[in-house]
């Protein structure tokens, strides 16, 4: 087998890439915002790489991916290994279960975390057909990862990006949370019915109108942009209502400093039975703790709307307005969530969690997004 070192040549979704011991680690944000703003969930979140792909070309039968995954492990909670999936010329071929790795196991009723050391994974795929093809093996998008190197049995070569690039900001939905492959990932699979080039800045419980992610979508090469914002400042109770609305402006305005005539699409929340009417914080239901599933229950009151405290609703009032005031701006686009996922789907495709969609409704979110965006008449139409 021929070994291949992964340099950032081959990586597309990354915003930068770090020199470890063991290889190479994806970053989904850049050193600024991580040296300024070290947050642990959302240091976590930034190194698992949903959305990225190693991607080559190559005349190989066969290819080996070697990686050292690092995941989070929740006692009592099933949590299931995260995949690297193999598509070949756009077509999804195979999917590789991880196995090792190191993993923090952290006990939700007492706080604790232990750690784990674990071995190197490697991913391997045989069978390819003949002669030369486009390579890419989807990363995991729900465990952090250091890339080793690839093993062939015929030389492998990076592939530049020829596609749109198309820029998204979220939650834990848009991360993938309850996916069960990176490419089931409802960005990944908007992405890919819209022939653009994904880089996904979904951060599970971390979508919170930061101003940095703002910078970091102006300064990111753009060709298409959205921002899908409101569950995670209602489940974090981070904000009122008067300081929401402004924020988003400000968001906006950032984005627009460098992207004055992308086309944008601001997107509110899907429905969320647990906080449509009722304020965070959103907790772990502790009589679901040791069952293998957890979920989740919203602690606020409803009255407390009336202090400017927020629900779902609420936020989705507050963002079509919002939207409507900024007459001065042709290519906002603005899609109410629940045309991706509503309460009518909410009774045929329930939350597992009460918070996040599962394989199928990724699926569904996905297609719904491609068709609204990615149409003759969508706001990310070819032009």
């Amino acid at each position: 087998m021929i070994i291949t070192p992964l340099t950032p040549d081959f990586l597309r979704g990354v915003r930068q890439t770090e020199a470890t011991p063991r290889g190479l680690r994806p970053h989904r944000l850049p050193e600024w915002v991580r040296s300024r703003f070290p947050d642990p969930q959302l240091m976590m979140m930034e190194t698992q790489p949903s959305g990225v792909r190693v991607v080559f070309s190559t005349d190989a039968r066969a290819v080996e991916l070697v990686i050292h995954p690092t995941r989070v492990a929740y006692r009592g909670a099933d949590r299931p290994r995260g995949r690297i999936d193999l598509v070949v010329d756009g077509e999804m071929i195979a999917s590789d279960t991880l196995t090792g790795g190191d993993f923090f196991e952290t006990d939700l009723q007492t706080g604790f975390t232990d750690f784990h050391a674990g071995d190197p994974h490697t991913a391997r795929f045989s069978g390819l057909r003949e002669g030369e093809k486009q390579i890419e093996l989807w990363l995991p998008h729900n465990e952090s990862v250091e890339l080793t190197e690839i093993r062939s049995d015929a030389p492998v070569g990076p592939v530049a990006s020829a596609g749109r690039v198309w820029v998204h900001h979220g939650s834990s939905i848009s991360h993938g949370s309850n996916a069960s492959t990176p490419i089931g990932i409802w960005p990944a699979i908007a992405a890919r019915r819209g022939g653009v080039d994904l880089q996904n800045l979904g951060f599970g419980g971390s979508a919170l109108v930061d101003p940095f992610l703002a910078r970091v979508i102006r300064d990111a090469p753009a060709d298409l942009i959205s921002v899908k914002l409101g569950i995670n400042v209602v489940n974090l109770d981070s904000m009122r209502l008067r300081a929401f609305v402004p924020a988003v402006h400000g968001f906006l305005d950032t984005i627009r400093d460098g992207h004055p005539n992308t086309p944008l699409v601001l997107i509110s929340p899907i429905f969320c039975g647990i906080h449509e009417d009722t304020p965070g914080p959103g907790a772990v239901d502790p009589a679901t703790l040791d069952t293998g599933t957890v979920r989740f229950v919203a602690t606020g009151r409803s009255e407390d709307q009336k202090y400017g405290r927020l629900t779902l609703r609420v936020i989705r009032d507050a963002l079509a307005s919002l939207a409507a005031r900024r007459t001065d701006d042709s290519n906002l686009h603005y899609l109410d969530g629940t045309r991706l996922y509503g309460a009518a789907d909410a009774v045929v495709h329930p939350l597992p969690d009460a918070l996040h969609p599962d394989t199928a409704t990724h699926r569904l979110i996905g297609e719904r997004f491609a068709e609204y965006a990615f149409t003759e008449t969508g706001p990310f139409a070819a032009r």
